[in-house]
């Protein structure tokens, strides 16, 4: 057992962050995203939803600040008139955690597909919220 480390990250998880270098990006996924066949390397995280994972993640994780956006979202399919509530609490989440975060990069869904397939990795959760999936880039300490 460490101490200070959240967890909700298990020890696959934390060796993953670790391994990751600037530049490179993380998937977290809700539980419709397909992540078997997006993932180069998939990170199980069953009975977990996507807020604290984040929340526990960037405890860790530094956010890049040399991009315009180092958070994607998976944008609402046009003619869906769902209005996803969970943006609003990453966007809190975050900027706990990033002060200077400008906002967040939206993606067509098959677009952010492919951009997840050349993801570092992919953590995948068991969140039931729609267009909970989102894309961090990570940057410098």
């Amino acid at each position: 057992m460490l101490k200070g480390i959240p967890t909700i990250l298990s020890p696959e998880l934390l060796k993953t962050l670790a391994e990751m270098g600037h530049g490179d990006e993380l998937v977290i996924a809700d539980g419709n995203f397909p992540a078997v066949s997006c993932a180069q390397r998939l990170i199980r995280a069953d009975g977990h939803d996507v807020p604290p994972m984040l929340e526990a993640i960037l405890n860790l994780f530094p956010l890049d600040i040399f991009v315009d956006y180092p958070v994607a979202l998976m944008s609402v399919v046009p003619g869906d008139n769902y209005s996803p509530d969970v943006w609003q609490v990453y966007d809190k989440i975050i900027r706990q955690h990033e002060p200077q975060f400008k906002g967040f990069e939206y993606m067509e869904r098959f677009a952010f597909y492919e951009r997840a397939k050349s993801a570092f990795a992919v953590v995948a959760t068991s969140e039931r919220a729609r267009y909970a999936n989102l894309i961090i880039k990570k940057g410098l300490l």
